[in-house]
């Protein structure tokens, strides 16, 4: 008897080492757990990042602990580069050191601080890049890589699954998107910007942040999706800013209440608190307490997912979206709009005017006019060494004044300017992020 029960547990158990087997080699080729081949190609083309920038603080402590180094990572062979924008955030040198310790001096293509990223340009040819990987196919509990350069310990990867997605921690304002990917990989200062990769090598995010008392790791981290990534970094490549398209609504995150109340089968969905006349939902005929649930097939379960998914349209695209109202789905197609409620593209003004003194100018948004300041324009860019370079002026500078006179658009600064040239410009305006207000000086060329 004690044999036969022997001989079972035997024959059970080889029958579980067969299936679980063949569980692992279909695991395998599907999933991959082996990080060297992805920790090779990643740990090239993730750069450390040095820049004089003040560091004035975007971030709580238990968010983030500054420092004035980061990580990159190379996106193409021709040197763009994308990091986090609080990295850079009013610096006027950056140095970019690569994994083969050659060192170049980085200039800001753009940045876009409502999603923390920032685009670099170096100028070198023929490098190792990673390509951008889908973070919409992301599933809980895949395995992740993080790379980059905690406490300027060069090229450091960990690795770690894919803890939750979606993932809104209150840590961007000025309407900043905030869908993370969280995982449970080590992250510390200096992997800001860095490289967040799946077993294939794919960029599936760009590290931004840890949950912290303590600002080091406690088993959290977090990284903007490579999707929306992908979207702010073509647009700032195209034309210096990002195109963010609007549908005119204001968004809630459905409770059980709500569902209730609206005899929704789950809870789940972002609840449309108001329409705004005119603006692409309203055309579309959407209206207050209606539920989304799924823009261009994807399924929208909160704010933080449908705001991710937006984001990485333009003005002028025409969006899917599924919604309930009444107890009924419907379908309908929505054109997105830019801030000022139109589907046009807007590009930083490159006049030879601007060019000739470094600078990059932008009109204020509808937004900025409301919160900020009525009037002014606002500076995208300073090349270091130009004429305004030299006045130590930073990005984010709004010009409001110009010798004594109101700026109202940076067509109304153009013509002023050449209305004053090989003359004594002053220029006044203020820092959304300082105190106070800054004057500057120089003087025109011809």
């Amino acid at each position: 008897m004690i044999k036969e029960n022997q001989e079972i547990a035997l024959a059970v158990a080889e029958r579980e080492m067969v299936l679980s087997d063949r569980f692992s080699q279909s695991y395998r080729s599907s999933y991959p757990t082996d990080f060297i081949h992805a920790a090779e190609m990643s740990r090239k083309a993730v750069v450390f990042i040095k820049s004089d920038a003040n560091n004035n603080k975007s971030f709580s402590d238990d968010q983030w602990l500054h420092s004035n180094s980061g990580s990159g990572v190379i996106v193409s062979s021709d040197g763009y580069i994308v990091t986090n924008n609080h990295v850079l955030d009013g610096a006027k040198k950056i140095e970019v050191t690569l994994n083969d310790n050659r060192v170049f001096i980085a200039d800001i293509v753009g940045a876009d601080p409502s999603t923390d990223l920032a685009l670099l340009k170096i100028s070198s040819l023929d490098l190792d890049y990673l390509i951008f990987g889908n973070s919409d196919s992301l599933q809980i509990g895949e395995w992740v890589m993080a790379v980059g350069n905690p406490f300027r310990l060069q090229s450091t990867v960990t690795a770690g699954i894919v803890s939750a997605k979606a993932r809104n921690i209150n840590l961007l304002t000025n309407h900043g998107i905030e869908s993370f990917i969280q995982t449970d990989a080590a992250v510390n200062p200096g992997n800001s910007g860095g490289a967040l990769i799946n077993t294939r090598g794919d960029l599936v995010g760009i590290c931004t942040a840890i949950l912290s008392h303590s600002g080091r790791y406690e088993g959290f981290s977090f990284a903007v999706p490579s999707n929306l990534a992908k979207k702010v970094i073509n647009d700032l490549k195209e034309f210096g800013v990002v195109q963010r398209g609007w549908l005119g609504i204001e968004i809630e995150n459905i409770d059980n209440k709500t569902a209730k109340e609206l005899g929704l089968s789950e809870v789940s969905g972002v609840f449309i608190s108001s329409v705004s006349k005119g603006g692409g939902a309203s055309d579309a005929g959407l209206k207050s307490s209606d539920v989304i649930i799924q823009v261009n097939n994807i399924k929208t379960p909160g704010t933080a997912e449908f705001m991710e998914l937006v984001g990485q349209y333009r003005p002028g695209d025409v969006i899917d979206i599924e919604y309930v109202r009444g107890n009924k789905k419907s379908f309908t197609k929505a054109t997105l709009r830019n801030q000022i409620n139109s589907t046009d593209l807007v590009g930083i003004r490159d006049d030879v005017i601007f060019k000739n003194i470094g600078i990059e100018l932008r009109d204020l948004d509808t937004y900025e006019k409301a919160v900020l300041v009525p009037n002014g324009v606002m500076v995208v860019s300073v090349k270091n060494g130009s004429i305004v370079g030299n006045t130590r002026m930073e990005p984010g500078y709004i010009i409001t004044r110009i010798n004594n006179r109101e700026v109202q658009s940076v067509a109304s600064l153009k013509k002023m300017m050449e209305e004053n040239k090989r003359k004594t410009i002053i220029l006044e305006g203020f820092y959304a992020k300082y105190p106070g207000e800054y004057p500057y000086t120089f003087d025109m060329p011809e």
